[in-house]
């Protein structure tokens, strides 16, 4: 986990690096605790815009309204941001989460940050738990999509696992996450 850091907004959520189904793979365990991990890297949307990870999860957060404050956590999520440097409410991202009850490919804003963090459920209840799935997202044109803007460049990538709001229990593996031109 060289350069990753650790986000904290309520508890510490675990994660470690593990071997399953022969791969090294990230686990996150959350127990009513929000906490994430980012990587601060220029990437240039221009030469590769789509982003590419595997993941699964081992349980659902059962009937959330996750377009709310008090139903805003994921089992898992993978989400990119565009920094607005000094002038932080120009800071954008775009949040792919693995739904409890949203369905496959809603896009809302997040209810704390509002606009400034969409939402993007790639997976929901009717996709298996315990199941490896491989994702591929043009983060480019779904930042075009869900703000109006094309962002040339994203500034970090980020994955968290969080049920500080249920107050529940989520368990997650993140595989590799990395971007191409295709």
């Amino acid at each position: 986990l060289t350069g990753w850091k650790t986000k904290k907004f309520k508890g510490q959520t675990q994660y470690q690096l593990t071997k399953l189904d022969g791969s090294q793979v990230l686990r996150a365990d959350s127990n009513a605790s929000a906490s994430g991990l980012f990587y601060e890297q220029r990437i240039d949307l221009q030469k590769t815009p789509f982003m590419n990870w595997r993941w699964r999860i081992e349980n659902r957060l059962g009937k959330i309204d996750e377009q709310t404050k008090s139903g805003d956590d994921f089992a898992a999520r993978v989400y990119v941001v565009v920094s607005g440097g000094l002038i932080f409410w120009n800071t954008k991202a775009i949040n792919y989460v693995w739904a409890s009850t949203s369905p496959k490919d809603k896009a809302w804003p997040n209810p704390f940050a509002g606009d400034h963090a969409m939402m993007v459920s790639v997976r929901s209840s009717s996709d298996k738990t315990g199941t490896w799935y491989t994702e591929k997202r043009n983060v480019r044109a779904d930042f075009k999509q869900l703000t109006g803007e094309d962002s040339l460049y994203i500034d970090a990538v980020a994955i968290m696992t969080d049920t500080d709001n249920t107050k529940g229990k989520a368990a997650a593996y993140y595989g590799d996450i990395y971007f191409t031109a295709e």
